[in-house]
Parts: C-alpha cells; structure tokens; sequence
C-alpha cells in the first residue's frame, strides 16, 4: 500500500546501496488522480485505499507499446505498476516503475481536483466537488475525490466497534430480531406499512427492535444489544433521516441509573478512540464529552428556565403560560397535566442543553413502557391517576448534547397489568387523534406476563453521535447513501 511503502522508505547513502535498491521491487494499483505527460518520461499519482503515491514512469523502461497507452490514459483510470523505491529531486518518494497494466477504464470523467499548499503549509482546494445534492446522489464520486468524506465514514465504523467493544467487556450479546413486524412498536412513531403478498398480509419496517429484546430477557438473555436500521415515516432534515440507525442494549437487574453510568461510558469511550481525547469542537462549539455528566430533573429543567414549578401548577396555568407566551401545541387533542409538561420543556429548555446532560423523570405520559418512580407506593399511584392534577414521573432520561436529543432511556416497566393499562391508554389517545401513540402488542403482554425480571434498556441514535465526533452539519454527511428524491 503506498503509505507502508513512503512511511517504510529510507534513503541510500552509497551509490552501492542505490544500485542494489532497484533489485527491490514493490507492486501498487490504485486509480490516477494527477498525471502529467511529458515526451519519453511522465509522472502520475494514483490514489490507493491508505492514501496517494506518485510514479515515474520512462518510455525506455516500460517500453513503446505501454508508453503510447500511458499517453491515452485520462484521470480515473486504475492502474497496477511494479518497480522500485526512490526520491526524486524534489524530495518525493516515488516508484520508478519498470512495467505497469491498465486495470479499469474510467468512461464517465471525474471532477479534476487541484490541491495547492501555499508557502505557509496551507492546503487550498481549487475546483473541488462541492455541490452538496450531487454529493449525496454520486457518493462513489465524492468518496474519490473528496479525502475528508472517507476518513468520515472511516470513523464511523470505529465509533460502531468501540461501542461494540464497551458493551461486550460488559458482557452483552449480539443479537438479532425482526426488520419486517406484524406489530410495530417501542416507540411512538409512524411507520412504513408494506405487504407480504404470499401469506397475503400487512407488515410494518420496524420503528425500533425495543418490544423483541425485552422478550429476549423473558427467555433468559439478561444482557443483549443491537445494531439496527429503524425506518420511521417522518419528515427529513438535517438531523432526521427516514432509515437511521440505532443501538439499543437491555440489561436484566438493572435501572436507569445504570443506563446513565453505561450510556457516558459508551460515548466517552467512543470519543477518546476517534479522536484521542474526550473534547472536540462542533461547528465553534467545543463539547466536551468527560464523565460523569450533568443529570436533570425534567420538572427542574422547566424551573431553572421559567421559572415555573410545573408539578405545583395547575393544568390550568400551564396552558395559560403557553398561550401567553405562543408556545404551539394542538389544542384540539386532550393534554393530560404530564403532556403539557413535556410540550414547555421542549419548547424552552432543549436550545439551552449544549454540553452532556441526562434529562431524567419524565411524565408517565410520554411512554407507555417505563417505570414510574420507585418513590410511589400503590395507593399513591391509584391516587394519582384519579387526579388530573397530579404528574406521575417515570424513572426515565434521555441524553441531550449539541441541544439534539441523543437516545432514550428506562427503568423499563415489568408490571404486565400497569402494562396493559397504559397501551390501553395508548390506544384510546389514538382514536383521540394523536397521530404517534404506541399500538396494543397482546404478544408482547403476554411475554411480560411470563415473567421479565427488573430491567433498564436504552436506544441511543448513532447516526447523531456520528456527526458530533466527525463535526458533521447533515445527517446526510455520516450516511454512505441516504435517501434522495429521484432526479427528474
């Protein structure tokens, strides 16, 4: 490869030594990315998967017939050459090559780019592959002449092994479970809906592979995670893709404490195996990613904000605080107290979190799946539910930096009638018209039903974590090939 071959080059200091280094010959290929022809010698450089090369190549050496097909080579062509190792004039090591095959032609021309270093050791890039919708849709193209968009994705496969690497010391196993769902589930979202012709019968892409591993911890698996492709039918944009992936861990024994603890280990672990250190800059913003993490009570968030204390005002009051100040919400669905609650710390707080913080206890509301506060006895919680005053936490987080929600997070809920109560609850909000509430799932009830010991989980985007650790501004950026609308 041609970095082994420059990095392992060491110069001859006799005539005798340069006379024996010809009889060393290394063999290269790899695609042309400069060339310049001359008449009985010319040089090129080709391009190889560990970085860039130049060959000398003489007419004497190679011959005519190969030489007069060096003269009808173009930019893009791959090419294989063998010789030996020397430098030139100008200090570059370089492969004086004594015979070379045309490999691949290249008939669709490439964007020429030209690199120029400046007296100082800048790099300035003149004619670059810079529009952004040709990127994305000829990402083959942009791999070749845009360096930065390799080394991207060279990352992101080593931020999805340290994750790998941190789980598995922890004794987690791989798995895997369904794209293709007959119940679609874990999450609250809308999903793609297509049809199984020969059983003649309506499936969803999954929106999350949560309901399947937590039956993995009914049969027995106390410690599993997942490397996943969610699809969710939403809306695109720069931190949104329709097809995104995912992690998600389950771990049996634990709760969201434990989840917090492992999830900053991941991501701090990830940070320092990419980039050598636990700060980075993101667009200006340095971000740094260090254990241990601010936790934050969500009530307090709306607190420190506002200066409201949610939980001690009315549902009255609430609305009131968002009309005044033209908060949006949908006010022709029923918010419950908890809702409401959710809705003002969404619209107030998240631009504030910058730096790493759990934002922990959320309403019951905003997931049927989690466990409410250890705190609660029984009758405080049957209590609880006859007064729409009152807001019932849930032992839940969700991890926030850059001011992006990074994952989700709970003490999942293991009590199969609360259980069926809240997908209950679920359902009756669907037909009240919200449009992203989470379906009945009786085969999932019934596994609860079986028994699942007490269990924390967590989903955390990594698409999103990709970008911060690459300064990335576009989801679109870590995606090898994300969707685009046809070209016309």
């Amino acid at each position: 490869m041609s970095s082994e071959i420059i990095n392992n080059f060491v110069d001859a200091e006799t005539d005798e030594e340069k006379e024996k280094r010809k009889e060393i010959t290394v063999s290269v290929a790899g695609r042309i990315v400069a060339i310049r022809k001359m008449g009985k010698a010319s040089f090129c450089h080709i391009k190889d998967d560990a970085g860039r090369i130049q060959l000398y190549l003489r007419k004497d050496d190679v011959g005519e017939v190969s030489y007069g097909v060096l003269k009808l080579l173009d930019i893009g062509d791959i090419i294989g050459a063998k010789g030996y190792v020397f430098r030139t004039k100008t200090g570059e090591v370089s492969i004086h090559v004594l015979n070379f095959e045309l490999l691949a032609k290249s008939v669709y021309p490439l964007p020429i780019v030209k690199e120029e270093i400046t007296e100082t050791g800048e790099k300035i890039v003149h004619d670059a592959f810079a529009d952004i919708e040709l990127r994305y849709r000829q990402r083959y193209i942009d791999l070749i002449v845009n360096d930065n968009v390799k080394e991207t994705f060279i990352k992101r496969t080593k931020i999805i092994k340290s994750i790998k690497s941190t789980l598995e010391s922890k004794n987690f196993l791989e798995v895997e479970t369904p794209t293709l769902q007959t119940i679609y589930g874990g999450a609250n979202a809308k999903p793609f809906i297509t049809q199984h012709n020969a059983l003649d019968l309506k499936l969803y892409l999954r929106i999350s592979n949560e309901l399947f591993l937590k039956r993995l911890i009914v049969g027995g698996f106390n410690r599993v995670y997942e490397f996943v492709k969610d699809f969710r039918n939403e809306g695109i944009d720069r931190t949104h893709n329709p097809e995104f992936t995912q992690v998600e861990w389950y771990q049996a024994f634990g709760d969201y404490t434990d989840s917090m603890n492992l999830f900053e280990e991941v991501v701090e672990k990830a940070c320092l195996d990419v980039n050598g250190t636990t700060k980075v800059e993101y667009q200006g913003i340095e971000i740094d990613f260090k254990r241990p993490w601010k936790r934050l009570r969500m009530v307090d968030a709306v607190k420190e904000k506002t200066g409201l204390d949610a939980s001690k005002l009315s549902k009255a009051e609430i609305i009131n605080y968002l009309k005044t100040n033209n908060i949006e919400y949908d006010s022709k669905i029923e918010f419950s107290k908890g809702l409401l609650l959710s809705v003002l710390f969404e619209e107030t707080c998240e631009e504030d979190l910058v730096q790493p913080t759990f934002v922990i206890d959320h309403p019951i509301e905003t997931t049927p799946l989690c466990k409410p506060l250890r705190e609660y006895t029984l009758a405080q919680l049957e209590e609880m539910k006859r007064d729409p005053e009152q807001i019932i936490f849930v032992e839940r987080f969700e991890p926030y930096i850059n001011k992006w929600e990074m994952g989700n997070s709970y003490t999942e809920l293991n009590d199969p009638v609360l259980q069926r109560y809240l997908f209950e609850e679920q359902v009756e909000r669907g037909r009240g018209g919200e449009e992203e509430t989470h379906p009945m799932d009786d085969d999932f009830l019934r596994a609860i039903e079986v028994g699942m010991p007490p269990t924390t989980g967590v989903g955390m985007g990594v698409d999103r974590l990709v970008m911060l650790l690459t300064n990335s501004v576009n989801i679109r950026d870590v995606i090898l090939f994300p969707l685009m609308r046809p070209t016309l």
